[in-house]
């Protein structure tokens, strides 16, 4: 707490010190006028790019492959504070959805491009690697198995713009840009400005009923002597009030402040603070199972059935970035930048009743039901995410050449603390109620050395050839929490079998602790050459070793055409690869996972483990794609830009995580390692080859002014389609065993395989107005239920989607935002507006026996599906007042 205050004081003090230099240097607002207007022009045609080639000169009208430039003013006009969700506004291919009660991946959630795996999207930071998280998403979430770059982590208005490169890009900067690369371009301005934005949910739950009236249960739970096993009874009888649920929550606080200052005659230096208090939503509906073991419990008719916590946690950011340079002479600059932030967070795992066995105190009574927490309890996993990042290089000319050399670190640590829990094999007068779980580190140090010059060789108008090596050290690491977090206690053992370790996330045992490193080198070439007025041509290779796999060749070639003036066409191919990360080689741990309803205990071993390599294990191999793309580009009239371009990117040995295997021969296997209380078990897999291939259209249009002020019209997008074209298959297990079908569909169709967003920009004096609305297509979540009749074809990768009983598709969703700014001085701005104005929600799940199909209860108060590409939290309202100066 005292930290929270103290970062908050912090922020208030950046913030106030901001908006008084802004209000005492009213000359200064006016000197930073002209560059805004500078910024808004570079966001057009003519602006110069950096993404996808070395040249110096390069347009985005000119690319040989489709790039996107986001500025920082389509950044800053919504009430979105977060760099994930605003990208999903603004590109068509990116999907951020939004999941909740999957551990750590509540506090660092990951985001995707063109349907592929969060780790298959390089980002970079002033064109330099930025590294990833340390967290491996594994519960129940897009991009399951993945790593990925924690984008929140970079405030909105530390960002001068965003390039979003929309092709393979391995042959020109490595590992992981099968997707894509996201480019991030930190300001470096003069002035500035200070903000602060302040937003709440005002929403009511679609289809979801409020609480009228719980009677009481009439028939008793039994215990099983021999086992343990609480069965029987009856859930209460509930009324509702005939109203959807109201709800007021989420209130968020965002202050930051941007200012650049002039560093002698010929330097800048640019910082950026952000502090960021989020409180959490709730969009549980009511649990209608019984609560208490008795019957006729009085309690019963009181207790709160929205006891779960489903949606966003706890979240509070302090986010700085600095940006600095200073120009020696006219062919040397020294530059830096960097970053520091903390996040603590919290989120919720599921709501252990009072009756629940995980809550049940055999230290008090080994016949009798006695519980730990007399009214049941609701777990938290609470994070502290650090994450630092340092740069530093030396740029200019030498001889003819452009150099760049440079040095990047980047770290990223997670704790866990678990609170508000029990391990439950210890007794409850012997176990803490809260619990150092242990955590993960990662780290990244890069050195880069690029050089470029123009050739004159007697062909073609213009060539640039480029070429550059880098050196790359990573390194991952597991810490084991403290022994009560994960210890089997006496209660562990027959006939009582409670779980052991800390109830929702088991702490990290010495037996999972690791630290390893890997190293890699790389040289590469590029060419990129104006053959004629209307022909460009790019080449590019690269060579990689890492010293865990050994060797990589990739190459690139793309070409633009413009056959007539204004229309062109472009196209490229390229191979690609992405190097398994450290984390899914070497992860290990114990969790608590929701499968089918049922709570179980799941190991995930290393592939060098020897549980895994039992079961069939094998050293991962990195990732090999295929990159196909073809488009044409318009510009018919001033101001007016369409692109269309088709992409197919055929990826092989993709790195999966297998199934939970379970059954009689894993569990022996399992007991013979001698790991106890675990009754499932996962490793990574090159698993599967796939196909994605998809469409994206981007159009953009700056109307001629008339007389009402300037507007701005932006139209994309995206078709998408990924299939599975292979599987593995080893050791007896068989294809479906491995990568079963609600894993397979998560993959191929868990996601849109359409998306739309139009927006409006409209300015006119001191007035503006940004108007965007995304459509979501539909979203297929593959049965995890049972027949009535007790048949369970849930697992079937055969059967085709809608084939099974318990198939749900979500339906598309339009999903709209509205911002209206007026100025009341020239320095000061005011906003108000609404994110999800319509105040949508994805479907309704169904729950309880619905047409044959037994759903269970768990729907009943997890409404909504985690994998709703736009979140399920309903209409956020916001107001936001700026100063620039």
């Amino acid at each position: 707490m005292k930290t929270h205050k103290l970062i908050s004081a912090l922020a208030m003090t950046v913030s106030t010190t901001a908006l008084f230099v802004a209000a005492a240097n009213p000359a200064f607002a006016q000197d930073s006028a002209p560059q805004d207007a500078a910024a808004e022009e570079a966001t057009g045609l003519d602006a110069i790019i950096v993404t996808g080639t070395r040249r110096t000169d390069r347009t985005v009208a000119d690319s040989t492959v489709p790039v996107d430039i986001i500025s920082a003013d389509a950044l800053l006009n919504s009430g979105q504070t977060e760099t994930n969700k605003l990208l999903n506004q603004l590109v068509p291919s990116f999907n951020f959805p939004q999941p909740s009660l999957t551990d750590g991946t509540d506090s660092l959630r990951p985001a995707t491009l063109r349907g592929l795996a969060p780790d298959q999207v390089l980002v970079l930071i002033n064109g330099k690697r930025r590294h990833q998280s340390a967290l491996v998403n594994l519960n129940g979430s897009v991009g399951r198995g993945s790593t990925a770059v924690d984008l929140n982590t970079i405030p909105p208005l530390a960002i001068e713009r965003l390039e979003v490169l929309r092709d393979g890009a391995a042959s020109q900067y490595g590992s992981d840009a099968i997707a894509g690369v996201i480019n991030v371009q930190l300001k470096k301005g003069m002035g500035g400005r200070a903000q602060a934005t302040f937003g709440k949910y005002i929403t009511k739950m679609e289809d979801v009923g409020q609480v009228d009236t719980v009677a009481l249960t009439t028939t008793n739970l039994t215990i099983n002597p021999a086992t343990n096993a609480i069965t029987g009874g009856d859930n209460p009888a509930i009324t509702y009030t005939g109203e959807d649920r109201k709800r007021r929550d989420g209130d968020t606080y965002t202050f930051a402040s941007n200012f650049g200052l002039p560093l002698g005659q010929s330097g800048y230096v640019n910082l950026t603070a952000e502090y960021k208090d989020r409180s959490p939503t709730n969009r549980s509906g009511p649990d209608i199972r019984r609560n208490y073991f008795a019957a006729g419990d009085p309690r019963e008719a009181t207790f709160n059935r929205y006891a779960h916590r489903y949606g966003d946690g706890v979240s509070k950011d302090l986010n700085f970035f600095v940006n600095a340079g200073y120009e020696f002479s006219d062919t040397a600059e020294f530059y830096t930048f960097g970053s520091y932030g903390v996040r603590d967070g919290n989120g919720a795992g599921f709501y252990r009743r009072s009756a629940d066995a995980r809550n049940r105190d055999f230290a008090a009574s080994t016949t009798a039901f006695v519980p730990i927490y007399a009214d049941g309890f609701l777990p938290l996993i609470a994070s502290k995410i650090v994450d630092i990042s340092a740069a530093a290089g030396l740029r200019g000319t030498t001889g003819g050449w452009d150099y760049d050399l440079s040095a990047v670190y980047g770290s990223n640590r997670l704790d866990y603390t678990i609170e508000n829990t029990v391990n439950t094999s210890l007794g409850g007068i012997a176990s803490a109620r809260r619990f150092d779980s242990g955590g993960l580190r990662s780290g990244q140090t890069s050195i880069n050395l690029d050089m470029r010059r123009d050739l004159d060789i007697g062909i073609g108008k213009s060539v640039s050839f480029a070429f550059g090596g880098e050196y790359r050290n990573e390194n991952y690491k597991i810490v084991a929490g403290e022994l009560q977090s994960y210890v089997n206690g006496p209660f562990s053992a027959a006939p009582f079998n409670a779980a052991g370790g800390a109830q929702v996330f088991p702490g990290f045992r010495p037996a999972n602790e690791t630290d390893v490193s890997r190293d890699s080198f790389a040289g590469y070439a590029e060419v990129d050459a104006d053959l004629t007025d209307q022909l460009t041509l790019q080449l590019a290779g690269r060579y990689e070793h890492f010293s865990d796999f050994g060797d990589t060749i990739n190459g690139k070639a793309a070409a633009r055409y413009e056959v007539i003036d204004g229309v062109a066409l472009r196209g490229s191919v390229s191979t690609g690869f992405r190097a398994p990360s450290l984390a899914q080689q070497s992860y290990a741990a114990t969790s608590t996972n929701n499968v089918g309803g049922v709570l179980i205990e799941i190991g995930t071993f290393p592939v060098s483990s020897p549980v895994a390599i039992a079961l069939g294990a094998q050293p991962l191999k990195p990732e090999k794609s295929v990159n196909l793309g073809a488009g044409v580009t318009f510009t018919p009239i001033s101001g007016l830009s369409i692109t269309a371009d088709y992409y197919n990117i055929q990826i092989n040995d993709r790195i999966t995580l297998t199934e939970n295997l379970q059954g009689t021969d894993v569990l022996a296997l399992l007991t013979s390692a001698g790991v106890t209380g675990v009754s499932s078990a996962r490793f990574f897999i090159n698993g599967i080859d796939t196909k994605t291939t998809g469409l994206d259209i981007v159009a953009s249009y700056r109307v001629p002014e008339f007389g009402l002020g300037q507007f701005r019209v932006s139209v994309g997008y995206n078709l998408n389609d990924t299939k599975i074209t292979d599987r593995r298959v080893f050791s007896g297990f068989t294809a479906q065993r491995l990568f079963a079908r609600q894993e397979s569909y998560r993959l191929t169709d868990g996601q849109p395989k359409n998306k739309l967003n139009v927006g409006l920009d409209w300015d006119y004096d001191n007035f503006g107005m940004t108007l965007r609305t995304n459509r979501y297509g539909e979203v297929f979540l593959p049965s995890g239920f049972t027949t009535v009749t007790g048949t369970n074809p849930t697992s079937d990768i055969t059967k085709a989607p809608g084939t099974v009983p318990g198939d749900i598709f979500l339906s598309p969703k339009w999903v709209t935002d509205l911002e209206f700014r007026f100025k009341p001085v020239e320095s000061v701005s005011v906003a108000f507006g609404a994110n999800n104005l319509l105040d949508t929600y994805p479907d309704r799940l169904p729950f309880g026996t619905v047409n044959g199909v037994n759903y269970g209860f768990n729907n009943a108060f997890l409404p909504y599906s985690s994998q709703s590409p736009f979140g399920f939290s309903g209409r956020f309202v916001y107001g936001r007042v700026s100063i620039d100066f």
